[in-house]
């Protein structure tokens, strides 16, 4: 009898540490927030699908909980009550574990805070470094109308291809990011939605890289099946 116990509460604890493993507790608050509804998204044939919600009646606290076959880019929304069109969204790399998102209703897009999640940690590592690519591909563009107002044409031209290798630069950092970070998941999300241009041999030599539970997720499987349409067309 006790060995049939023992067994009876070995599965049970399994059963319980399968369903822990593949849910998503996110917890948090909006601050400022007093009236509206908060939604938990995420991206279903290139429409936002509605996964779980909350009103909110004075108090801004939210907890939503979502089964996860593997980390993928969900969205936290809100909605004002007086607008049914008025949305705005927060995206955070969500995956198994709890995770927290804090934002405010002023500058709800910009100055949100996640933190449980480790691909939504280097995802935030990656806009950052972008973010430098961006300001110095701002001050190219400018400094390129600049010089065609004033006529100077082999000084455009010049900034012009400085411009293109800026442009290969960023290229070569996502690649070189996807690349360190290959047992994330974060990995096959940025060479599918930030470099889905490059040179296949970057595709075909990331997607080797990547360590297996990355290549069975989500995105290693859109990964995969963007390499090989690719190849075929």
């Amino acid at each position: 009898m006790k060995y049939f116990l023992a067994a009876v509460i070995s599965s049970v604890l399994l059963l319980g540490c399968s369903k822990s493993n593949s849910t998503m507790e996110l917890s948090g608050e909006v601050f400022g927030l007093k009236k509206g509804t908060l939604f938990l998204q995420k991206i279903k044939d290139s429409s936002f699908v509605t996964i779980d919600s909350m009103k909110v009646d004075g108090d801004a606290n939210f907890h939503f909980s979502a089964n996860m076959e593997s980390p993928e880019v969900f969205y936290l929304t809100m909605q004002f009550q007086d607008s049914l069109k008025t949305q705005k969204r927060v995206p955070f790399f969500a995956e198994a574990g709890e995770i927290t998102l804090t934002s405010k209703l002023k500058n709800f897009e910009i100055e949100s805070k996640v933190s449980g999640s480790e691909n939504h940690q280097k995802w935030e590592e990656y806009q950052a470094l972008m973010k430098r690519y961006n300001n110095k591909k701002l001050e190219v563009i400018e400094a390129y109308y600049n010089a065609l107002k004033d006529g100077n044409d082999s000084l455009a031209q010049s900034i012009a291809k400085q411009q293109e290798k800026l442009i290969s630069s960023s290229y070569l950092a996502t690649i070189n990011f996807a690349k360190n970070h290959n047992d994330l998941e974060i990995a096959p999300y940025l060479m599918i939605t930030e470099v889905a241009d490059a040179n296949p041999k970057f595709q075909d030599t990331i997607y080797n890289l990547l360590a297996q539970k990355v290549k069975d997720s989500k995105y290693g499987k859109q990964m995969e099946s963007f390499i090989k349409n690719r190849k075929e067309n």
